[in-house]
């Protein structure tokens, strides 16, 4: 009996060569150029990076809410097999809050202090649920409270945003996105402003939730500690590009971009008596070099890099960077070959001493990665 081949099955969220840019006074902004990712079902996706680097914007741009004077320029964004860009706004309606849900970054602004939360919650499941009763709507409110961790989840229904603490609005902003069980859920630096013991709680009940509903997550963040206990894959992104990304193992024990690298010797220590800022400004999105735009921050800039932006390289086995330094060593200790074209990434001949002395470093770094994670 033939077999039939098993078909690629195309992962939940696929992210294809996205551009968008803001038009303002002093010229057009363009925030986000040419990312690409994806994202499984049931997996965890960091996205780390300074300020203005487009984090938010990217992901904006998967729900189409942006600012009236943002646009998106070209790229792909699909989700379950279907594109989002240029999808009628009712059939985008049918998906927002619904298949995938947001929490935004300051859950003060994103409730309404006028209604309770009770109130905002019904709405939110009426409006994608036309059939459902109000006392359904009542009884699932209250259930998804309690599973967020409030106490008489009942009185809680009856109060208004400015009588609960930050710790429980961003717990009822999370409510308020998970109410509908989506296969997607975005959230935007969801502890900031939360002290440290809070913020815990909320990455303990986020982790909960995502295994309970089996759903996929975005996490946005400037945070590494956030990211370091939550996600399973990392992308880091500059200046509107993705720049390096791998499992978080690889990108925090074995960093490949000078900006990576920058971003993670940042993080103060009890040990340091000084701040180990990354240097320079950001670039101005107005006016963006020709070559790679961390360079004039870059301690390791090279002229090729003030006049080329780098290909993408694979450094391990699901860790890719865009940077010349990285090339630079790579050629010399042969694990890649410079006359290769940007897709080739493979050795023509068998893995040098020095190749494998690499992988060994690499797989050895991922178990202690993965050791002390898990103390």
């Amino acid at each position: 009996m033939d077999v039939l081949p098993q078909e690629n099955k195309e992962p939940m969220l696929v992210v294809k060569d996205l551009h968008v840019s803001f038009a303002v006074m002093a010229g057009k902004v363009e925030a986000v150029n040419g990312v690409s990712f994806s994202l499984e079902k049931g997996k965890i996706l960091g996205i780390v990076g300074e300020s203005g680097s487009g984090k938010s914007v990217t992901n904006y741009s998967i729900l189409q809410i942006l600012d009236k004077n943002g646009h998106i320029d070209s790229g792909s964004i699909r989700f379950e097999g279907k594109e989002l860009i240029g999808m009628p706004e009712k059939e985008l309606r049918e998906i927002r809050g619904n298949r995938i849900a947001m929490i935004f970054q300051d859950p003060m602004s994103g409730l309404n202090p006028v209604y309770t939360i009770g109130n905002q919650l019904i709405e939110a499941i009426r409006t994608h649920d036309k059939k459902i009763s109000k006392k359904q709507a009542f009884d699932a409110s209250v259930e998804m409270l309690r599973k967020v961790g409030f106490n008489e989840p009942e009185k809680r229904m009856k109060q208004y945003p400015f009588e609960l603490s930050g710790g429980m609005l961003q717990r009822a902003m999370i409510a308020m996105a998970l109410v509908m069980k989506p296969d997607l859920l975005i959230a935007d630096e969801p502890t900031t402003a939360l002290d440290v013991t809070i913020q815990a709680q909320i990455l303990d009940l986020l982790k909960d939730l995502q295994k309970e509903y089996g759903m996929g997550i975005i996490m946005i963040t400037h945070d590494l500690g956030v990211i370091a206990q939550i996600c399973d894959e990392v992308d880091v992104m500059y200046a509107g590009r993705i720049v390096e990304r791998g499992t978080a193992d690889e990108i925090f024990y074995h960093p490949a971009h000078e900006y990576t690298k920058g971003l993670l010797a940042s993080v103060p220590t009890l040990e340091e008596k000084e701040l180990n800022p990354i240097k320079g400004n950001p670039v101005n999105l107005l006016d963006l070099p020709k070559g790679c735009a961390f360079a004039p921050r870059c301690a390791k800039c090279m002229e090729i890099c003030l006049k080329e932006y780098p290909d993408e390289i694979g450094v391990g086995p699901t860790h890719r960077v865009s940077c010349f330094e990285e090339v630079r060593k790579l050629t010399e200790e042969g694990i890649i070959d410079p006359m290769l074209p940007p897709q080739g990434k493979k050795p023509t001949k068998a893995p040098s001493p020095a190749s494998k002395k690499f992988e060994k470093i690499l797989t050895k770094g991922l178990e202690t990665g993965k050791e002390e994670k898990n103390v």
